[in-house]
């Protein structure tokens, strides 16, 4: 299994190799945030901890970078599954165990190569050492891990990428605007704020904003029992909706026959 699953990790990264462009559109939208919105931000916004508006956001930005590549990186196992890929990988012994597990190592990478371009930005903006930033990159790999599994399970039933780009849309920015990365969760009304409290991407920021030295809303344990059980949930389920069966567009199992007396 373990085999297969590089295999198929090392695969997806080539395709991302010959493919540069989706790095740079990854890595581009961090940094428009940053740059530009933050930019402006910076001289009006007043937060409660006292922070310049950009050193605040730029967790929250980081996470973005994983959030976006962990996730959309899964498009790969929905390409494969389109045009009859998938069926050859399903014909390793590993089964769709191996697939499930090289497809969230690959976009796990792609996921924190995205965050590390972003990082470099780090002594420009926020206070830094060595340590921190090894801290940082832990959270990130955790931040990126759980991104890609979610993806996983949005990809594992469906068959062509527009349905991918349309849904994971719709469920990737609202976990991000309430979250408390780009502005504090805590001054949202109450539903959402309770919303925030259980949203893995408010837990994945506040990793970071650990990491950094910044103060957060919710202990350590809360963080790291929220993203473990989202992690553990939505491999299961994309596990549970994976179809091994599942081949071109529009064609399905035929009927087992019954015998006629």
């Amino acid at each position: 299994m373990a085999t297969t699953a590089l295999a198929i990790t090392t695969r997806d990264l080539r395709r991302v190799r010959r493919q540069p462009s989706r790095l740079l559109g990854g890595v581009a939208r961090p940094f428009v945030w940053l740059l530009l919105v933050a930019t402006g931000y910076n001289s009006i916004a007043q937060l409660p901890s006292g922070i310049p508006y950009r050193e605040f956001v730029y967790p929250g930005v980081l996470v973005m970078a994983c959030l976006f590549g962990g996730a959309l990186t899964a498009v790969s196992t929905v390409y494969d599954r389109e045009f009859g890929m998938l069926r050859l990988m399903l014909a390793s012994p590993a089964g769709s165990g191996a697939v499930l597990l090289g497809r969230t190592l690959s976009a796990t990478v792609m996921g924190v190569t995205q965050a590390l371009v972003v990082l470099g930005a780090a002594p420009f903006i926020v206070d830094v050492s060595p340590t921190r930033l090894l801290l940082v990159f832990g959270a990130l790999v955790i931040a990126s891990a759980v991104s890609a599994v979610l993806g996983l399970m949005v990809a594992s039933r469906l068959r062509s990428v527009e349905n991918f780009a349309g849904i994971i849309n719709v469920l990737l920015f609202p976990l991000l605007f309430l979250s408390g990365a780009l502005y504090p969760a805590a001054r949202l009304p109450r539903p959402l704020a309770l919303f925030a409290s259980v949203n893995p991407v408010t837990h994945m920021v506040e990793l970071v904003r650990r990491a950094l030295g910044q103060s957060t809303e919710f202990p350590l344990a809360m963080n790291v029992a929220v993203l473990a059980g989202t992690a553990v949930t939505a491999f299961a389920l994309a596990a549970v909706f994976f179809d091994p069966e599942a081949r071109l567009i529009g064609r399905t199992r035929p009927a087992r026959a019954t015998g006629a007396s």
